[in-house]
């Protein structure tokens, strides 16, 4: 598994760092980099992120679509009330216990709910990131953070890394977008002020 895992984390690596440019091929490496890292999750019976990462294929092919856009502007970063966040917080929590549930009496997986919460909210984390949310990039701070340890107990040692790493580009992540959303309201308002 070991070329496996260093592709699919330098696959899912472009997409990231794409992403924090927000470049529509972000969507293309980031579906290549989850269709091996289904693999990876099977064989460590991680269940739980085999489908997080069969659904990321499905949000890649989301995505792309949602930020493809005739003017070529793609769309603006946004941010979500605190209602908006409470709704996120128990869908994920619910997906988290059923998920959790599931596993541990349907199958032989590890880490059965613990896998299952951090897999529930990237479900969460994902569908913000596709309609740039702001705070898509906190939720995964946090879940990266989580998931060194969940991959680094599963002696999956290349993605436990790969997740600190992600935890820092997810904190760049956010900065980058944060001034990129004070750029995109200043120039709003200049426009509005025209108009």
């Amino acid at each position: 598994m070991g070329y496996l895992e260093i592709l699919g984390v330098l696959l899912s690596l472009v997409f990231v760092v794409l992403m924090m440019l927000q470049n529509i091929w972000c969507w293309l490496f980031g579906i290549l980099g989850s269709l091996l890292s289904i693999v990876i999750f099977i064989e460590a019976k991680l269940y739980s992120e085999s489908i997080l990462y069969a659904f990321y294929v499905g949000v890649g092919i989301y995505g792309w679509v949602k930020w493809h856009t005739k003017d070529q502007k793609g769309i603006p970063i946004k941010k979500w009330t605190l209602i908006n966040h409470v709704i996120a917080a128990c869908t994920g929590a619910l997906g988290a216990m059923g998920l959790g549930f599931f596993f541990s009496t349907q199958s032989d997986a590890e880490s059965p709910f613990f896998d299952a919460f951090t897999t529930s909210f990237s479900f969460v984390a994902s569908f913000l990131e596709a309609h740039k949310i702001l705070s898509s990039w906190v939720y995964w701070i946090v879940l990266n953070l989580m998931t060194i340890y969940l991959y680094a107990s599963k002696e999956i040692y290349i993605y436990a890394a790969y997740s600190g790493l992600l935890t820092i580009l997810s904190v760049a992540g956010l900065i980058r977008w944060q001034r990129d959303y004070k750029k995109q309201m200043t120039n709003d308002v200049f426009f509005d002020e025209l108009n």
